[in-house]
């Protein structure tokens, strides 16, 4: 690692709720970074959790004293409220988010800020959670990409866990919005892509892990109407704003409509 890499301090945001199963594993991915001297703090934000979440991460900040973690314990306030308090706080030149049921490869950051480095007018960088890269509609993202708002409109991408950004796009645009629930990270990277320069790299970085389902599973059917909802909320907003024009809102709008119902048939199928 350069000296000059080794500058770059990063504040890892780890919202928990009910994790007890999950968060050591994803306390040792970020222990077992190659570029773990990039990490500044780890602030795991406790959101209310009714387990023994908390008292498994004070334990383990007891066993490993070389992790710069903070504990901030809550009420339940929901995952956007979480990441909001981590990201306030928060005193590294970079955010990095990570799902408490998640694991980072080894070399996640060391990629992602050697990245940087040789890019450095990216201000948030995403990767990938597979190897099969980034194809939006036709389009076979196989590079670094820099990605605009129609993209994101077509296939929002990164998966949470694989986003870092710099902490100043948290004080000039703010957080999350607390009263969304579903399709608030997407509604949050439309933000940031809005305004600031966004970036893909097509290299895993993440075990998607603690056993969450995709959409088509049993059990997760009941949110897709209401994640439906959320990205319509968000073209909304983009519309409003005058980010997206009319004639391409109408044109998500119906094809919104038709991921939803392939989806919701998707679901139905695997049932039999």
């Amino acid at each position: 690692m350069s000296k000059e890499l080794g500058l770059k301090k990063i504040s890892v945001i780890i919202p928990m709720y009910n994790s007890k199963d999950t968060i050591i594993s994803t306390l040792n991915s970020i222990k077992n970074q190659t570029a773990f001297e990039q990490i500044l703090e780890i602030i795991v934000v406790n959101d209310g959790s009714t387990d023994n979440s908390f008292e498994v991460v004070n334990k383990y900040i007891i066993e490993y004293k070389e992790m710069p973690i903070v504990v901030i314990d809550k009420p339940n306030g929901g995952v956007s409220f979480a990441r909001n308090i981590g990201m306030k706080v928060a005193k590294g030149e970079w955010i990095a988010l990570l799902d408490a049921d998640d694991d980072w490869l080894p070399e996640k950051i060391q990629i992602q800020m050697k990245t940087i480095q040789e890019h450095p007018e990216i201000d948030f960088l995403g990767g990938d959670i597979d190897n099969r890269g980034l194809k939006i509609l036709w389009r076979q993202i196989n590079g670094l990409y820099e990605a605009n708002v129609k993209d994101l409109c077509l296939k929002m991408f990164p998966q949470t866990s694989v986003a870092i950004f710099r902490k100043n796009i948290f004080e000039q645009i703010g957080g999350y919005d607390e009263n969304q629930k579903y399709a608030e990270d997407g509604n949050y990277f439309l933000k940031i892509c809005t305004s600031y320069n966004y970036y893909y790299l097509p290299v895993k970085m993440v075990f998607y892990g603690g056993g969450k389902p995709g959409f088509g599973f049993s059990g997760l059917s009941a949110n897709l109407k209401k994640m439906y909802e959320g990205t319509i909320k968000n073209i909304k907003e983009l519309k409003r704003d005058s980010v997206i024009s009319n004639r391409f809102y109408v044109f998500l709008r119906g094809f919104y409509w038709a991921k939803y119902i392939r989806r919701i048939l998707i679901v139905i199928l695997r049932k039999f």
